[in-house]
């Protein structure tokens, strides 16, 4: 690989000390580097996007990047960063591998749905969730037309395997090995001692419905895409949610398994 975009958020290397250091260090291997305000290309198979930041920066990346089609990676400038791989003391040897093609690519499931006429993806979640006061909200979920159940609850956290090891399990949902093909269903904060994730195929359609509430009147509850694209749906609105076509390519260095990446990130204090 020999074109680089970085992807660096401002509050977490103030002084662009680390990005000097990575932008140095690659253009010393020969390689074309260029800041993402300042890049003009498209994001093809050809050009590895460096993200530095924690996770929250990784998915904004992404977002800003369109869901790219060439690979990502990041530098890990946050806290536990499940999505970013590179700690900051090892960058040489990850970018010299990088640089000569000694990676491997991970393809992530990405979720898709249409809000407000506008086509919308996510690569960790799609989360509903109260608007407002504390209140019960309810709300109908249907799977493949079928309805699975009228859940009373905080909302509910539709996640990728990605995603699994952010909202989903501050909810208490399970962990998905990040390349499983497969979608995760939470409720948040359910007003039932039944009502529990749920894994289902990710060729499932997931519809959302905000139907009035128990006392016949209005409900109100935002939806948004990996925490942003946030819409309102009121009652007499719904959402559907799939998998997408697309998929993001994420580079692969260690040879770790998950399991081992788990381990290892669980145990951080």
């Amino acid at each position: 690989m020999k074109k680089f975009v970085i992807y660096k958020n401002p509050y977490k290397d103030k002084d662009e000390v680390i990005t000097g250091k990575v932008k140095k260090c690659l253009r010393d291997l020969g390689a074309e580097v260029t800041d993402f305000k300042d890049y003009k290309g498209d994001f093809s198979e050809d050009v590895m996007t460096i993200v530095l930041g924690g996770d929250g920066t990784m998915l904004q990346a992404i977002r800003d990047t369109h869901f790219m089609l060439g690979p990502v990676i990041g530098i890990n400038l946050g806290t536990l960063g499940f999505l970013t791989e590179i700690e900051p003391d090892s960058y040489e040897k990850a970018l010299t591998a990088l640089v000569n093609d000694d990676f491997t690519t991970e393809q992530r499931l990405l979720l898709e749905g249409e809000v407000c006429g506008i086509n919308v993806r996510a690569l960790n979640d799609v989360v509903l969730t109260r608007n407002g006061g504390l209140r019960i909200n309810s709300f109908n979920i249907y799977v493949n037309g079928l309805l699975l159940a009228e859940y009373f609850a905080d909302g509910v956290i539709i996640s990728t395997p990605t995603g699994s090891t952010g909202y989903n399990l501050s909810a208490g949902g399970p962990i998905a090995s990040p390349a499983s093909e497969l979608i995760i269903l939470t409720p948040i904060c359910p007003h039932s001692l039944n009502h529990r994730s749920i894994i289902l195929s990710c060729k499932d359609e997931i519809k959302i419905e905000i139907p009035a509430s128990k006392d016949g009147g209005n409900q109100e509850m935002e939806l948004s895409f990996d925490g942003s694209s946030k819409e309102i749906l009121k009652t007499g609105d719904s959402v559907v949610i799939h998998s997408s076509e697309s998929k993001v390519s994420f580079a692969k260095l260690g040879k770790d398994s998950f399991l081992d990446i788990l381990n290892k990130k669980m145990s951080e204090k």
